[in-house]
């Protein structure tokens, strides 16, 4: 649109609907756009803070190929912490899936957008999680953005831990309700909170159940014991923790032994459950079936493609096959994390596949980022404003599929880069 001035003389040439005038002064509004936004980008790349898009020319996998010619390079940094992305049963149900239900529904599920597979899925996903009921979305960031809207009025109240992932930030700034944000993961400080919160109706308290950034799990035992004390509801978003916490995989809530005490999960299917797209919520029957009345990126999205309901649906049934899969992690987790602190590097968090290394420095990480890929490893760089201000990191993902051999050649390439840049001595 911008390339070259064309909207603008598009604009200044066309003849009907506006004058002369009207064309050359919405001509100059888009020149001060456009230079306003030039001006901006070049903040960005002058901040050291420019997200550059690599594209891969292969499956998602622990081996990849980029486009323009990388070949073997090691995958460090997906959410496919299971390894099911690229998993040959996966990819079989939804070829049947598509061959079988079609591309898509071309609708919204209450017009003529549902089809069984997806009250199977649904069906499937409360199974998992132990719940009544579940509903589906195009992903987790809809799920977050259409329930606390849906669910709180002004009456209520929500109490959020201020790290939470941004989606759940952007759901609770479209609700109604009094809004309340605790220090991060800090038991009296949300304690203070739900004492001041005693004056409302409904109070809810809302958490990631694994911090994505910083790779911590929500001290939920003790969340789920004030809960309980101030007659409060739990929330948990599980997108980093399904599939794979807990001795079933399915959740923190199961690893830390509170099911029965956490209300309403939203969690995703295109990480650890086939890496597709898709999320849902999964709670109390009410719940779902207000959201499925009263949820707008429900009502107004278009369902799931079948393909990705069969991606998801396989996924599930491998897991409750088996928690062989979901147990592979602990192990290769604790072997990047004691190798990379025995280098002298920090690692974020605590036995989680997520195992930010913590670099400070936005232009550090990003060039070692790059130099990182040089060695044939693929990691990123997290800066401002993704993370906050001096907590660059460059963050690394474990996956179930990463042999011993990737995490030892992914270790020493660290060191290297990080004796290079300065950032080991």
């Amino acid at each position: 649109m911008w390339r070259g001035g064309t909207a603008a003389r598009g604009l200044l040439r066309s003849g009907g609907g506006g004058s002369p005038r009207a064309a050359s002064g919405t001509a100059a509004a888009v020149v001060q756009l456009r230079q306003r936004l030039e001006k901006e980008l070049e903040d960005i790349r002058g901040a050291g803070t420019w997200k550059n898009e690599r594209v891969i020319a292969s499956r998602q996998g622990p081996h990849l190929r980029l486009a323009g010619g990388g070949a073997g390079i090691l995958n460090f940094c997906a959410n496919n912490y299971l390894g099911l992305s690229s998993h040959p049963e996966v990819i079989r149900a939804a070829v049947e899936a598509l061959e079988k239900f079609g591309a898509g529904l071309s609708s919204v599920r209450f017009i003529c957008g549902t089809q069984s597979i997806h009250k199977d899925l649904e069906e499937k996903i409360a199974r998992f999680h132990q719940r009544e009921d579940a509903i589906l979305y195009a992903s987790c960031f809809d799920a977050n953005a259409g329930i606390f809207e849906a669910l709180l009025t002004p009456e209520d109240a929500v109490l959020s831990d201020e790290l939470n992932h941004a989606s759940i930030i952007d759901g609770i700034r479209l609700c109604k309700a009094n809004k309340y944000r605790y220090k991060h993961m800090d038991m009296q400080d949300l304690e203070a909170k739900l004492q001041e919160a005693q004056k409302h109706r409904l109070r809810l308290v809302a958490t990631d159940g694994a911090f994505s950034m910083d790779g911590d799990i929500a001290p939920l035992r003790e969340i789920c014991q004030l809960a309980q004390k101030y007659d409060a509801l739990v929330f948990i978003d599980e997108c980093h923790a399904t599939g794979f916490l807990g001795p079933n995989g399915r959740g923190t809530d199961e690893l830390l032994g509170v099911m029965d005490k956490v209300t309403i999960i939203n969690s995703t299917l295109g990480k650890a459950l086939g890496g597709a797209a898709g999320g849902y919520t999964t709670g109390p029957k009410p719940l779902i079936d207000l959201l499925r009345q009263r949820s707008r990126p429900y009502l107004f999205s278009n369902s799931l493609p079948p393909a990705v309901v069969g991606c998801a649906s396989k996924a599930l049934d491998l897991l409750m096959e088996s928690n062989a899969i979901a147990q592979s992690m602990a192990a290769k987790t604790q072997r990047f994390r004691s190798k990379m602190t025995a280098a002298g590097f920090t690692i974020s968090g605590k036995d989680h596949p997520i195992c930010p290394v913590m670099l400070g420095d936005a232009r550090l990480a990003a060039v070692m980022a790059e130099d990182m890929l040089n060695r044939g490893i693929y990691v990123i760089g997290f800066s401002y404003p993704v993370v906050p201000k001096g907590k660059a990191r460059i963050r690394v993902q474990i996956s179930a599929v990463h042999s011993d051999e990737d995490i030892d050649r992914c270790v020493e390439a660290f060191t290297e880069v990080g004796r290079k840049h300065g950032a080991l001595p």
